[in-house]
């Protein structure tokens, strides 16, 4: 089951996807470089929000 955070950390992936595409379409290295740290940190907080939710089941 996909719980807020994680809907937040995908949301963030695709954010961070769409503006690394754009920074590679358009030749800006600035904005590619930016969507590849916002779809990292978007992987980190998927991460962090599945463990939660896994902790939050194994105390039930």
């Amino acid at each position: 089951m996909m719980d807020k955070e994680q809907a937040k950390a995908k949301a963030k992936q695709a954010k961070g996807k769409i503006k690394e595409t754009a920074g590679d379409a358009t030749d800006n290295p600035r904005m590619e470089t930016e969507g590849t740290a916002e779809k990292m940190t978007g992987k980190v907080q998927e991460t962090a929000a599945k463990a939660t939710e896994r902790m939050k089941r194994e105390k039930r």
